[in-house]
This record gives structure tokens, sequence and C-alpha cells, in this order.
């Protein structure tokens, strides 16, 4: 929701009373900080039954609470010379194998050494850099990957393809297919999750199956079997998303009970086999080129530090 200045609004009723108003705030949307909510309420963006009161203040149940959000400080994203895995580029669009650890775009917390970084020192002329708001902090990206996931990933160097390329990925028109190491024994070589996902109801910071989410389908194929020494089960498989949510193929196959190896967020937090991040690589992506019309596919090999964890596997082949 948002206001008539267009700035986004949280808005909710309190359905238990008896706590300050900062704390049923932070309780109802917990990736706000207290501190940031109690600036808010000072600030007179807090409203409790449409009038500003303090921090303090008592809820009751009914209570209607209202929550202007003040526009974001954008960061200046600066060009960095940061070495970039380019698999192809022209003057439309650049594919890059992205590494693992690097951040897609500039956010709190991660200003600098992300890929559009990267991306204003390799092309300084990047028209979609003029895009104002916050598409200005992530120019060219029409698509993420996860900070450790790695792989094929494709940018747009100008508006119209830009506009081109985000139509493609809104009509689903482009096939991203990954490879993912699963805990356990999968019980069929292919399949199809179907299962809506959204914010997590509890933890915020994560996402999870659940029935009032958004429609995400992930189709798996070409199931391999494989052991550790102790003989524990895994399955290597690719991965295909029908949808594009958050965390999609890692939620699902969580969600089924077979989370990635690696997966501090989703998966057990002991984890039965060594893993530098979680086993997850963007290895192929198909595309219409946005100013040809032709057809392109683009695939990344699979690291290093993700075959290491395979050679540790019995049955492993290549």
């Amino acid at each position: 929701m948002q206001d008539e200045t267009g700035l986004p609004t949280l808005t909710f009723t309190v359905a238990a009373g008896g706590e300050r108003l900062d704390r049923a705030v932070v309780a109802a949307f917990p990736e706000l900080s207290r501190a940031f909510v109690q600036r808010l309420i000072e600030e007179g963006r807090v409203t409790l039954n449409a009038a500003a009161v303090r921090a303090a203040a008592k809820v009751r149940p009914g209570d209607v609470i209202e929550v202007r959000l003040p526009p974001p400080v954008l960061p200046l994203v600066e060009a960095e010379a940061l070495p970039l895995d380019i698999l192809y580029e022209d003057a439309d669009i650049l594919v890059v194998n992205k590494a693992p650890g690097m951040v897609v775009h500039p956010g709190a917390g991660n200003l600098s050494g992300t890929l559009v970084n990267a991306l204003l020192a390799h092309c300084p002329d990047l028209e979609a850099g003029a895009a104002s708001g916050p598409e200005a902090v992530r120019p060219g990206i029409v698509h993420r990957l996860d900070k450790d996931t790695s792989g094929v990933l494709v940018v747009a160097k100008r508006e119209a393809a830009v506009r081109a390329l985000q139509r493609q990925f809104k009509g689903r028109a482009v096939t991203k297919r990954y490879t993912a190491l699963l805990i356990g024994s999968l019980p069929q070589p292919e399949g199809l999750i179907e299962a809506p996902i959204a914010r997590h109801p509890v933890h915020r910071q994560r996402m999870a199956v659940v029935s009032s989410g958004k429609p995400a389908r992930t189709r798996w194929e070409g199931a391999q079997v494989l052991h550790d020494a102790q003989g524990r089960p895994y399955t290597l498989v690719d991965a295909t998303l029908l949808t594009g949510r958050t965390h999609q193929i890692r939620v699902h196959f969580a969600w089924l009970g077979y989370p990635l190896v690696g997966d501090e967020v989703y998966g057990p937090r002991r984890q039965p086999l060594p893993a530098p991040r979680q086993f997850l690589h963007a290895r192929e992506l198909t595309l219409t080129h946005p100013t040809t019309g032709e057809v392109m596919t683009f695939t990344a090999p699979l690291p290093a530090d993700l075959r290491a964890v395979l050679e540790q596997l019995e049955g492993f082949r290549v």
C-alpha cells in the first residue's frame, strides 16, 4: 500500500493489546528495528487510530496502526574495476558468469563490491544507469541471483534492452536452468513442484510455502543419487524455474524434505556434507535477443568450489 505521495505505508489491526506502540510495530514487522520505529514515531510517521502518539502509548485490541515509511536514501553507486567473467557481450546485452559471494546490486550493508559496481567500470556509458529512484542502484539489472548462487546472469546495456528483457522475464519467456545438490534421495528422477511462495509469517527475512502466496513452479529432471563415505544419500538435479520467486528452488526442495547442501537458511543447522555455500549454480539461460530476435543460450560450467563438494561423493560422474 502507498500513501498519496507514493511512499509505502504499512497498516495493521492490533489483535492482542497491552503492548507499547513501538513494540507492537516491531512485532508486526520484524524487519524494522525498534530504534528505527521509535524515530518514525517521533517524526509523526506512525499513527494509532489516525492520531500521532508517543512510543510508550499502550495499544488495545482492534486499534489500527499505520506506518508511513520515509523515502529511501539511495547510495552513490561508484564504478569499481572488479573482475568479471564475461560469457558474451554486444551493444545491447552483457552476459556474465556471476561469482559466488558477489551481491548483484548495492543495498544496505553492500554499497561496494557488487556486480553493478563492476558493470559501471566495464560499461561507463551504461544507458540504463540514467534511471532514477530505486532503479538508480541497479542499472541494467533485469533479474538476480542470490549472493551465494553462481552462474549465468544477463544485463541490459541500453534502456530499450532493459524494457524488452523485462517483458521476457515477466512473460516467462526466459528459460533458467540450475544445478542443485540436495540432502537425501529423491524418490523419482523427474518431477514438478507446484507450491505458492510468500514471506515466512514469522521469520520475515525468509520465504516459505504459504497457501496465500504467489504461484510458484519448479521442474526437476536428471536426478543422480550419490553417497558420502558414511553411505548417506544426496541427489544431484537439474532444476528449471517455471516462475521466478525469491529463493524459489531453495524453498521448494526444503519444503519437499530435501534441502540444498550447504543452505544455512533453509537446511539443517548441522550440515552432513561440508560445503562452502549453498549448492546452487545457474548453469544455463535461454532468451531472445532484444534487438535481433535471435534465440540465444548461454551456459556456465560448474565452479571449482562446487565440483570439490561432488568429488567427496561416491558415484559422481561428469
